[in-house]
């Protein structure tokens, strides 16, 4: 894996938000959870999907913190506008868990 700098690392803006509302996407190829999560007043809502449906159900990640990155540019996922990539952690059989603060924290907080 090639090397980066600081300021390379310093392009990718991963913040934490809050999920706000979840729903399952049955039109996906592959079975995933359509995602709204609040930023904060700075970033504010964004929506997303993710192919978590092994570890979460919609009802499950309304009210969990998650990490995300927040500076791709938007991108068509099938029907639906994915604005920002959720972040996650493929368990033993390659299974994503998502990545979150171990306590609470303020919305919009940039990932150190």
């Amino acid at each position: 894996m090639a090397e980066i700098s600081f300021d390379d690392f310093m392009k990718v803006d991963v913040r934490v938000g809050e999920v706000i509302r979840a729903e399952a996407y049955p039109e996906a190829r592959k079975p995933a959870i359509k995602i709204w999560v609040d930023f904060g007043a700075e970033i504010g809502e964004k929506k997303t999907s993710a192919q978590v449906t092994a570890h979460y159900t919609p009802e499950s990640l309304v009210g969990k913190q998650v990490m995300a990155v927040v500076n791709f540019p938007p991108r068509q996922i099938g029907k639906f506008m994915s604005e920002v990539l959720v972040l996650g952690l493929p368990d033993e059989t390659g299974e994503i868990r998502l990545i979150g603060p171990d306590g609470p924290v303020p919305l919009g907080g940039r990932m150190h």
